[in-house]
C-alpha cells in the first residue's frame, strides 16, 4: 500500500486519543459530548482530505519520502505561462506516475520544452537526475535534464547450418 493509509492511520489515532482524553476529563457531560462529536467528525474529513489531495499537483519541495531518487523519466510536461510547470514524472522503481508542480522559471521552462522535442524527434525519453537534490528555487534552472536514446533490440547469432555426419568424408 502506499503511504496514505499510514498518514490517513495516524490522523485517525490522534483523533481517537483526543476523544479518549476528553471522556476522561473532569468536566461536565456537554463539553466532554461535544469533543467526542468533534473527534468523530474529524475522521470522515480527514480522509476526504486525503483523497482530495491525490488529484492535485505536488511542490517539487514537498517531496520528502522520495528526496533521494537518483532518476526521474519525465512522461509529461504542461506549461502554464507565468504561472508554473506541470509535470508527470515516473521514479526510479515506480511504476505508478507522479505530478508534480515548480514555480515558473523561463529558463527551465524553454529547457525542457527544447529537451522533450528533441527526445521525441529522436524517439527517446527525457530523464532528470536528482530532482529533488536542489533546495531553492534559484536553482531550478540547472535540473539535470538529459535525452536517453531508447533501448537497442536484442540482437540474434546467426543460425549455423546444420551439422550432419557424413561417413564418406574423411574428416577428423
Amino acid at each position: 500500500m502506499d503511504v496514505l493509509f499510514y498518514i490517513f492511520a495516524g490522523a485517525t489515532g490522534v483523533a481517537a486519543a483526543l476523544a479518549s482524553i476528553a471522556i476522561w476529563a473532569p468536566r461536565a457531560v456537554p463539553p466532554r459530548v461535544a469533543a467526542v462529536a468533534i473527534a468523530a467528525l474529524f475522521i470522515p474529513i480527514a480522509y476526504v482530505e486525503l483523497i482530495e489531495m491525490l488529484s492535485k499537483p505536488k511542490p517539487m519541495s514537498f517531496e520528502w519520502f522520495e528526496r533521494n531518487a537518483d532518476n526521474a523519466t519525465v512522461l509529461g510536461v504542461s506549461l502554464h505561462e507565468g504561472e508554473a510547470i506541470y509535470m508527470w514524472l515516473r521514479l526510479d522503481g515506480a511504476m505508478e506516475p507522479r505530478y508534480y508542480v515548480l514555480p515558473w522559471r523561463q529558463p527551465l521552462a524553454e529547457r525542457l520544452e527544447d529537451a522533450i522535442e528533441a527526445a521525441v524527434a529522436k524517439h527517446s525519453a527525457v530523464v532528470i537526475t536528482r530532482p529533488f537534490a536542489l533546495k531553492n528555487a534559484d536553482d531550478l534552472g540547472d535540473l539535470n535534464v538529459k535525452i536517453v536514446p531508447p533501448p537497442l533490440p536484442p540482437r540474434k547469432r546467426p543460425q549455423l547450418p546444420p551439422q550432419i555426419f557424413n561417413p564418406r568424408e574423411f574428416r577428423i
